[in-house]
């Protein structure tokens, strides 16, 4: 029979994916219902009593017409140019890296991606960056281009030298896994965004500095960045079909 502890780590994560579901962030309830399903599909292939069995295959048929019914009204809303996701990371929460919020949308399908975001300029913001990049590379198979579009400090000259040799420095390692990355700077950018070329977008009200800085350089949440605690922000997520047209 499916052991107890299994059994629960899959209903732990199917609650959760319901409770997503009833705040219509489908494309995450659609992780947990995946996640979930997997084991209880597992342990209804070990099972040897015809109960537990059948009870096991109710289950996953109940939780797998749900996950094809996110699947289709996620498709019809991208065709129909209706995608809308929203979460709110509230003020001092934890588990919101760059991978928890939006690392679903990085696949193959991902060719080219464009940030922009004014404040890319300060060291801790070139090093978000940095982790974003890190993310993409990992992630996207067959990503081929990075954009950045941000600012500069105007006040200061050795911020602008500063933040230059960061860029470039980045721009040579890209290249060593075969990734373009080009800078535009622009003086008028408020909007921060992250357009992928799948046609995901991804808007964060404070952009990539939503993370507060760890209360002391020994603790957690210094370098796995799902510990660490968050300024308020709201996160919105759309899918236009026109992306490429834009961006390619």
């Amino acid at each position: 029979m499916s052991t107890p502890s299994t059994f629960n780590a899959a209903k732990k994560i199917l609650i959760r994916g319901v409770e997503l579901d009833t705040k219509k962030r489908y494309t995450e309830a659609l992780i947990c219902y995946q996640e979930g399903l997997q084991i209880l599909v597992d342990k209804m292939k070990e099972e040897v009593d015809d109960k537990e069995r059948a009870y096991l295959r109710d289950k996953v048929e109940e939780y797998m017409k749900r996950a094809e019914t996110i699947k289709k009204l996620v498709l019809h809303q991208k065709e129909a140019g209706m995608f809308h996701e929203q979460l709110r990371i509230e003020e001092n929460s934890t588990g919101h890296s760059y991978k928890s919020l939006f690392g679903r949308f990085l696949d193959d399908d991902v060719e080219f991606v464009v940030v922009e975001d004014p404040y890319i300029r300060a060291f801790h913001q070139c090093q978000n960056f940095l982790r974003l990049c890190e993310l993409l590379v990992r992630s996207c198979s067959n990503l081929g281009h990075i954009q950045l579009v941000t600012s500069q400090d105007p006040k200061s000259e050795q911020s602008k030298r500063e933040q230059a040799n960061w860029l470039q420095s980045l721009t040579e390692d890209l290249l060593k896994y075969k990734i373009r990355f080009t800078v535009q700077y622009s003086e008028t950018l408020h909007d921060r965004q992250i357009t992928l070329s799948s046609g995901w977008i991804i808007k964060i009200g404070r952009g990539l500095d939503f993370f507060k800085p760890p209360e002391n350089k020994f603790c957690l949440g210094v370098y796995d960045m799902d510990l660490r605690k968050c300024h308020e922000t709201t996160v919105d997520i759309v899918h236009s079909k026109n992306v490429k047209q834009s961006y390619g």
